[in-house]
C-alpha cells in the first residue's frame, strides 16, 4: 500500500492542523493506522494509532486529549486533528499500516510509510 500524508505547514502555538494521510495500492481496510513524527536530532516518536474497525486508539502522552486520530475507509484516508499545538509538536510527520495487530506504538510494527509532512509551530 502507498500512503501520501498532507495538510502540514506553519501555524502559530495554540493553533490547529488536520494531516490526511490516503492510501492507494491495497485495500485501505485491514491495516491498523498510525501517525509518527521525527524532530530534527531525535529519534523517531510515536504519536497516535487507530484499529482496524476503529473502535480502538492509542496516543503518546505527549498529544492525549490535544490530538485525535480517525479514519474513513471509504475514502482510504486517515486524518491527525492536532489542536493546541505547542513548539514542541515541530516536527515532520509520518503516517504508517501495519497488518496482525490491534494498535502498536513501535515504529517496526508498521510496514508501509509515506513520506512525511512538516508541521511548524511558531512560539
Amino acid at each position: 500500500v502507498q500512503l501520501q500524508a498532507s495538510g502540514g505547514g506553519l501555524v502559530q502555538a495554540g493553533g490547529s492542523l488536520r494531516l490526511s494521510c490516503a492510501a492507494s495500492g491495497r485495500t485501505f481496510s485491514p491495516y491498523v493506522m498510525g501517525w509518527f513524527r521525527q524532530a530534527p536530532g531525535k529519534e523517531r516518536e510515536f504519536v497516535a494509532a487507530i484499529s482496524v474497525s476503529g473502535g480502538r486508539t492509542l496516543y503518546a502522552d505527549s498529544v492525549k486529549d490535544r490530538f485525535s486520530i480517525a479514519r474513513d475507509d471509504a475514502k482510504n484516508t486517515v486524518y491527525l486533528q492536532m489542536n493546541s499545538l505547542k513548539s514542541e509538536d515541530t516536527a515532520v510527520y509520518y503516517c504508517a499500516a501495519g497488518f496482525g495487530f490491534i494498535v502498536a506504538r513501535g515504529h517496526e510494527r508498521y510496514d508501509y510509510w509515506g513520506q512525511g509532512t512538516q508541521v511548524t509551530v511558531s512560539s
